[in-house]
């Protein structure tokens, strides 16, 4: 079977190819992947690796693409050769087993979408898959030419002392061969992110700008946009009854206006209820996949239960979202909104920013690693992921956030810095943003109720702090009023600060009017 191009991959046990959902749920079952809800969602269980592994993510290092490729701790080089031997085992090892294949796309806007095909070993990760690219139609489907293929065999296993690998795993992509390889992982969303970064490297040279965030679109089709990092509340702050949602994660944003790249959603889930995220919550149902959420006897959920993990995920096809829109197209967005996990509590819950601070904040990235979203990680963690999405940006960040300060400018759109992390204190000391205050939050920034209020700059970061917001406490929008001890708060503040100024020394050939756009103090 041709894969692409002249990959070749033999197969001689069964290949089930393009399954519907319901005969991939029942092929899963049948080969006892895992075990359907009493909501008719199928749970199954990742084993060891409940997260991604940044550090087993490898890109090859081929001579068309050297040249263009940011190296190091995220972007790290596997010889050529290196790719060819796993290659060859992970062909063996599939040659004689069932397959599951799936073909479709990323990119919902026909104009810039890249078709892809997934193999898996697994019919769960098939079903996966298939939920979260975008499905084609019938007559797609007869002319689907796959231009990048996806390859899942999790019983595959590199060796170190042969491979080079740092350990069993490994998510190798070759740009230039246009194959993703994935082994000694069930963690279904490193096929997701092998994809996304596979776009971020091919979207630029279409003059199209990927982006790590969510997107929704009101009754007037006024688009926002969401950045963040895993766990600040994109995908539950863009699942607005109120408004459409376009997409959870993953956008492009092209000279006609943004689309989705994904056809799909893929939630964090530890403490989801019906009350806080309705539409989530009845989302996951019959086609959705859950990941390491615990199960009782009688089928249901336990949704608080962080046993297997804390990075509990549902996957789910978007049209169940009831206010999706379908195809996953908008406008140039109005109102792009940075989410911050903030685990030092000291950042304001939402500050207005200028042009020059909007691109210090997207360089700068910072937010907190949530517990289980990669592995080792237990408890929130500072840290400063440029363009809030370094894990999965191949080219240098300049390349996107030059592309992104072109096109705020352009289309005179607000930027807002919301804090979904700590209030009141640090991690440990203070409270999680209350839900309810960040809803009410955005909602006045998107409808533009939030611009009469009256701002004054952050004694310490310098952003601009309103002085009211409807639905919102007034002395929650300073942090410093929320601490017991304002001293303390005044410690904290200035330590984030610091570490900001030492992060952005990374950036030398940013312009002196965007550095000094950081912490004043």
């Amino acid at each position: 079977m041709d894969t692409n191009h002249s990959m070749k991959l033999q197969l001689d046990g069964a290949v089930h190819r393009n399954l519907t959902a319901p005969r991939l749920v029942e092929k899963a079952l049948e080969r006892g992947e895992g075990i359907l809800t009493s909501t008719g969602a199928f749970r199954a269980v990742t084993g060891k690796f409940t997260g991604r592994s940044p550090k087993d993510k490898y890109l090859i290092e081929e001579p068309n693409i050297r040249n263009q490729i940011d190296w190091g701790e995220i972007n790290r080089p596997m010889d050529p050769g290196t790719f060819e031997h796993l290659f060859q085992q992970v062909k063996d090892y599939l040659r004689e087993r069932e397959v599951f294949i799936f073909d479709g796309y990323a990119g919902a806007d026909s104009r810039y979408r890249l078709p892809i095909r997934v193999i898996n070993e697994y019919a769960w990760h098939n079903l996966f898959a298939r939920q979260l690219f975008v499905r084609p139609t019938k007559e797609e489907l007869k002319e689907h030419q796959p231009r990048f293929t996806v390859i899942s065999a999790p019983g595959v296993q590199a060796n170190p002392k042969e491979d080079g690998t740092r350990s069993e795993t490994f998510i190798a992509v070759s740009l230039e061969q246009r194959v993703i390889l994935i082994g000694g992982t069930e963690y279904a969303g490193e096929m997701k992110k092998s994809v996304f970064s596979v776009m971020n490297y091919l979207l630029p040279e279409q003059n199209v700008l990927p982006m790590h965030c969510s997107a929704n679109m009101d009754s007037h089709g006024n688009t926002a946009l969401f950045f963040g990092l895993s766990g600040t509340g994109k995908t539950t702050l863009s699942a607005d009854p109120e408004r459409s949602l376009i997409g959870d994660d993953e956008h492009g944003w092209s000279d006609d206006g943004i689309f989705n790249i994904e056809g799909g959603c893929y939630a964090k889930c530890i403490g989801l209820s019906k009350e806080k995220e309705p539409q989530i919550w009845e989302a996951i149902r019959f086609g959705s996949v859950l990941e390491n959420v615990v199960v009782d006897d009688d089928g249901h959920a336990h949704y608080d239960d962080s046993s297997l993990t804390e990075n509990t995920r549902a996957a789910y096809p978007i049209e169940h979202i009831p206010s999706a829109r379908i195809p996953g197209v908008g406008g140039h967005p109005d109102v792009i909104i940075f989410l911050t996990a903030d685990a030092f509590g000291v950042l304001p819950p939402i500050a207005k920013l200028t042009p020059e601070q909007a691109m210090y904040h997207f360089l700068s990235g910072y937010t907190s690693k949530l517990a289980g979203t990669e592995r080792g990680i237990t408890q929130p963690e500072a840290t400063f992921s440029t363009c809030f999405g370094a894990p999965f940006l191949p080219r240098p960040a300049s390349v996107y956030a030059e592309m992104l300060g072109e096109k705020i400018d352009r289309h005179r759109v607000r930027v807002y810095l919301v804090n979904t992390g700590w209030s009141g204190g640090p991690y440990g000391e203070g409270e999680r943003m209350k839900l309810a205050y960040t809803r009410s939050m955005v909602r006045s920034a998107l409808d533009g109720s939030l611009e009469e209020a009256t701002y004054t700059p952050d004694p310490v970061f310098g952003i601009h702090v309103p002085d009211r917001c409807p639905g919102v406490p007034s002395e929650v929008l300073l942090p410093r009023n929320t601490w017991a001890d304002p001293k303390a708060y005044d410690i904290k503040a200035r330590e984030l600060a610091r570490r900001f100024r030492e992060n952005f020394e990374r950036f030398p050939d940013v312009s002196d009017i965007i550095r000094q756009a950081g912490p004043t103090k």
